[in-house]
């Protein structure tokens, strides 16, 4: 019934990232930010049904085309850390959590 949904193709911006909630693109979004990356989100989201999963749940990530590597490597560099909110050197603390 359905086909692979494939990310639009937008002039001068390329699609980063593919995930199937929006709160996992919204968190790239704005670790991208954080490193002065523009980005902007389509969500090809269907809101009559509340799937997380398959073509009615697509949410993709765009970056302009130059900043493709520097968000690709931010990305990638994202995904392979071992980031533990309980670890002391990463900025929390016990009040934090509770906040």
């Amino acid at each position: 019934m359905f086909k692979d949904s494939e990310p639009n193709k937008i002039n001068n911006w390329v699609c980063v990232l593919e995930r199937g909630t929006d709160y996992e693109v919204q968190l790239a979004k704005s670790y991208l930010s954080s490193l002065k990356i523009p980005s902007n989100i389509l969500s090809k989201r269907d809101s009559s049904y509340s799937f997380n999963f398959g073509e009615l749940s697509k949410v993709y990530l765009y970056v302009p085309k130059e900043f493709e590597k520097r968000a690709r490597k931010a990305l990638a560099e994202l995904n392979e850390s071992d980031f533990d909110p309980d670890d002391p050197e990463n900025g929390f603390n016990e009040e934090d959590k509770d906040s």
